[in-house]
């Protein structure tokens, strides 16, 4: 430790390199046992500086900003599709890190305000801090809920069952506690206390595990229903490049339906992928309604995303339609991606000579609606691409419901670890709502995912065709679909009311 208080670019390297090492804890790598490595030494060091509030600020700062840079550097394959954005990747590579590291910056700086000595509050109170600050990137200026610690867990399903009444944030904050656990070893010099702390942290553990595997082995009775009907979900892999090569739009249709194989005298509910003709409008796919008519029954319903243009609006939709082209049913996507899909400050921008990154120079509208889709006397809750990674927030309505049904164009990412995040956040949200989920993803992973959030059927990223569904098992209300993000609230009350208490005490 002097070595490295004597050497400052050494010290905030050596924070860099600990977020680093956290990152790779997280899908697809899912080393979750570097966390109690990286975790407890980013407790040591700013217990060490906790008195000079800038350099706590600035040494969480380098934490946070390791950790994104190596988890998040994807974002910028979406600049390379325009030659007017590949200048942007250098800093878009850099400065989107280093603003989501300004939420460890701030945790640390309240850890530091705090004034901790080195004793086992220290883990309560930076806990704590990293908590409130990882639920907070998630909804400020619009909320990015990416690559929370928790998802560390997400290959250990009998873990994460916990989420049905906990949620991803009430998780997340129990998760960092229990990566902060090893620092007991040099905050005392009791091995009662040590011995009482671990015993407990295992029994904790161990019950959690117990709790879910029986959980897991519970559902497995369940039998199965039929659907009546038959749904496919269709992953075309399109390589993106091609809509930006003005592409004759038939030619995309006629490669959807021949992976699709419809049979026409089947009843089927196609799923496509989001944007899957995204180089025109709705109103131009009608020119291509023979296709559908000649291939499709009616008997089938196609579920696709499309562009659609409306009182000079543009919208991301999912529509349901019949073999006729005749919209049965829409959604327009609420949560649109900055930069991706629209440009904040849009007038400055353009004055710059930017636009969205997706095509077209027009920003999409978002719209604040998201009912429930019915088809086949089944429910559906429609998310269009990064909707799903939002917890708590995906059921406006608040009315109970079959299926989560989810469209995604994952080419954005490039060949990346970026489609394997999105994916995983599918497995959360199943288990918090207790809901089966169908996601359909162009250069992604389609997948059908049951209650529990176990993947019953996938089509990876490099693979296309489709899954069928025949039959399911029925959907649960839980605790958390209930309840949603007061559970947070709730865990974080305990948590402060045992510091203030711990602090009176220490007084």
């Amino acid at each position: 430790m002097t070595f490295l208080h004597k050497n400052k670019i050494l010290l905030y390297f050596f924070l860099f390199l600990l977020g680093l090492i956290s990152s790779f804890s997280l899908p697809p790598y899912n080393f979750f046992f570097l966390n109690f490595f990286s975790y407890p030494f980013f407790l040591w060091i700013l217990l060490f500086y906790s008195k000079n509030k800038i350099k706590s600020f600035n040494l969480g700062w380098m934490f946070g900003f390791g950790y994104f840079i190596s988890n998040l550097y994807w974002i910028t394959n979406s600049l390379t599709f325009e030659e007017i954005f590949k200048p942007l990747i250098p800093f878009a590579l850099i400065l989107i890190p280093l603003l989501l590291g300004l939420f460890y910056g701030l945790s640390s700086l309240v850890f530091s305000i705090l004034n901790p000595k080195k004793n086992l509050l220290s883990i309560l109170i930076l806990g704590t801090s990293l908590s409130i600050f990882e639920f907070t990137r998630s909804f400020i200026f619009g909320g990015f809920p990416w690559n929370l610690i928790s998802f560390s867990f997400v290959s250990y399903l009998e873990l994460i069952q916990l989420l049905s009444i906990t949620g991803t944030y009430a998780f997340n904050s129990i998760i960092i506690l229990f990566f902060l656990l090893p620092a007991t070893l040099f905050l005392t010099s009791k091995k009662k206390t040590k011995i009482s702390i671990f015993s407990f942290s295992l029994f904790i553990i161990f019950a959690n595990y117990f709790w879910g595997s029986s959980n897991l082995k519970n559902y497995e009775l369940v039998e199965k229903k039929d659907l009546g009907f038959t749904i496919k979900i269709i992953s075309p892999k399109i390589n993106i490049n091609r809509y930006f090569q003005n592409e004759n739009p038939s030619e995309f249709i006629l490669e959807l339906i021949n992976i699709s194989e419809p049979n026409t005298s089947n009843e089927t509910i196609f799923i496509l992928p989001e944007g899957i003709l995204s180089s025109i409008y709705f109103e131009d796919l009608k020119k291509f309604k023979t296709l559908f008519s000649n291939n499709f029954s009616n008997k089938h319903k196609i579920i696709l995303g499309m562009n659609m243009y409306e009182n000079q609006k543009i919208y991301n939709s999912l529509l349901v339609l019949d073999n006729q082209l005749d919209i049965l049913d829409k959604y327009y996507k609420n949560k649109l991606v900055p930069f991706g899909e629209f440009l904040p400050f849009e007038k400055f921008f353009h004055k710059l000579g930017l636009k969205k990154i997706t095509q077209g120079y027009q920003s999409f509208t978002p719209d604040n609606h998201r009912n429930l889709i019915k088809l086949n006397n089944f429910t559906f809750i429609p998310l269009i691409c990064y909707e799903v990674i939002y917890s708590g927030r995906i059921n406006k309505n608040e009315k109970n419901y079959d299926f989560i049904l989810n469209i995604s164009e994952d080419g954005w990412f490039g060949n990346s670890i970026g489609p394997y995040q999105h994916f995983y956040h599918s497995i959360f949200r199943s288990i918090e709502e207790g809901k089966a989920v169908i996601r359909s993803s162009n250069n992604g992973i389609s997948a059908f995912i049951n209650p529990k959030g176990q993947v019953i059927n996938s089509i990876l990223t490099t693979e296309k065709g489709f899954i069928e569904i025949k039959s399911f098992k029925k959907s649960y209300k839980t605790i958390f679909s209930s309840y949603g993000n007061k559970i947070f609230f709730y865990f974080l009350s305990i948590y402060i009311s045992l510091i203030f208490f711990f602090k009176i005490r220490e007084n």
